[in-house]
């Protein structure tokens, strides 16, 4: 187990931004920047031995600021959209921006995804941990309370990446942290990923309106479009004829997940054949976005990388009926996202 750090690139003239490569014994090997939180590459064997790179990145910091899907970012405060960009926390009204107008969407215009992190790391007998701290402040993109986040990126040798996120707030606050990766588990991203077959533990999601947000409702899965309580490919329904679905134009949708109080279990499954490549993912959240790619541009092509971002329902500061995503002094924020790389 080795953790490496290197220079990445410099920021605003002043400050330097890291990148850091976890790898194990089996072929795994992982990088971060502590920019962001951006994981840049995730490298793993085929069925047939061959290492290759399965999660979409870009090649400069650049093109990471610059860029607007949120490629491999720590998304926070808020991860998922909030209506109209507002909440009202102990009566009072709090205004967020409108970057996804008419909604608030991933904490703004700079959001964790766009900050730096403090790094630091620590080595044991079977993981290897990057440790990143960031102190977001009071009314930061207008988030009350200053907010401090540490997460931990640790690869073990049995090819887990766990991510764990604490934080803590002097102020009654919102939080819902997450992780934005986009998968591709064929290792070529010319590839779609409407070959790979999804399973998602949930027999309910979230149906919503024109712009994305949920409408309150909990919905059945079955017999409908957003049925991956079995394997099934991506692609088999995503362009069905049905009014949810072609909102997002394709997936882009949470899914209630199963047994939300038992804390961390598998929550979701993807496989795609040809390389043997299975992702097992385990989180104690009761949500997850799945997200198929719809609007990928530039770099990448429409639905060349897919999303499963283990969450809190989006909007929940306005949906009383969901679980709650309040922070208040005195708690600590903890949360706890695994994936699993095998083959099969």
């Amino acid at each position: 187990m080795t953790i490496q750090k290197e220079i990445y690139a410099q920021f605003n003239d002043d400050e330097i931004i890291y990148s850091f490569t976890l790898k194990n014994k089996r072929g795994v090997e992982v990088k971060i920047l502590n920019f962001g939180g951006i994981i840049t590459s995730i490298k793993t064997p085929d069925k047939s031995g061959h290492i290759e790179n399965i999660t979409l990145g870009h090649n400069s910091l650049q093109h990471y600021i610059d860029d607007n899907s949120y490629l491999g970012a720590t998304i926070g405060r808020y991860g998922n959209r909030i209506a109209n960009g507002k909440f009202i926390l102990e009566g009072v009204l709090y205004t967020l921006a409108k970057n996804n107008p008419p909604n608030h969407l991933h904490g703004g215009h700079i959001g964790f995804d766009k900050r730096i992190w403090e790094a630091t790391s620590k080595t044991n007998k079977d993981s290897v941990t990057l440790i990143l701290n960031y102190v977001s402040k009071d009314m930061e993109e207008g988030f009350p309370g200053n907010l401090y986040t540490t997460i931990s990126y640790s690869l073990t040798s049995e090819n887990s990446l766990e991510i764990v996120y604490k934080a803590k707030t002097d102020k009654k606050t919102i939080i819902n942290l997450t992780n934005h990766a986009y998968f591709n588990l064929s290792g070529s991203f010319s590839n779609d990923i409407l070959d790979h077959q999804l399973q998602i533990n949930a027999t309910k999601m979230l149906p919503i309106d024109e712009f994305l947000i949920p409408t309150g409702d909990m919905a059945l899965v079955e017999n409908t479009p957003f049925d991956f309580r079995t394997f099934k490919p991506i692609g088999k329904d995503i362009d069905v004829d049905n009014k949810q679905l072609n909102l997002g134009l394709g997936y882009d949708h949470c899914w209630c997940l199963n047994n939300p109080n038992k804390g961390v279990r598998k929550i979701a499954s993807a496989y795609h054949k040809k390389s043997g490549r299975l992702l097992e993912v385990f989180s104690d959240q009761p949500g997850v976005q799945f997200y198929s790619g719809n609007h990928l541009n530039g770099d990448y092509q429409k639905r060349t990388g897919f999303c499963l971002e283990t969450q809190h329902y989006p909007d929940s500061p306005n949906q009383k009926q969901f679980p709650s995503v309040v922070l208040c002094p005195g708690e600590i924020y903890s949360s706890k996202t695994s994936y699993k790389f095998l083959v099969q």
